[in-house]
């Protein structure tokens, strides 16, 4: 499966077969949130909150994935990725992009 942000896939022709997306809500771990917010009285970056966000985007990714191999796609163009806040404490990840399939 190819992925790009670009709308295009230099040297291929497509068809759009449609949106496509993969999300995941992920919530802080009580006893990590304790040592990060130490961590923000004296600055650097919050490791357990960046592993996180890294996992929570690959999780969301490969949801994408899984819903466009399920609609026979050979790619994913435009992906876009958006977070928002579900409630104190979660955020919602999601993934999502155009299904192609190559034509000759």
């Amino acid at each position: 499966m190819i992925l790009t942000t670009t709308d295009t896939i230099s040297g291929r022709n497509f068809e759009h077969l449609g949106l496509v997306r993969g999300s995941t809500v992920q919530t802080r771990n009580v006893g990590r949130d304790i040592t990060q917010q130490l961590k923000s009285l004296v600055g650097g970056e919050l490791h357990a909150y960046t592993e996180m966000m890294n996992n929570a985007r690959a999780l969301a990714t490969k949801r994408m994935v899984e819903q466009a191999t399920e609609m026979g796609a050979d790619a994913i163009v435009t992906i876009r990725y958006n977070s928002s806040s579900v409630m104190q404490g979660s955020v919602e990840i999601i993934a999502y992009g155009t299904a192609v399939k190559f034509t000759s």
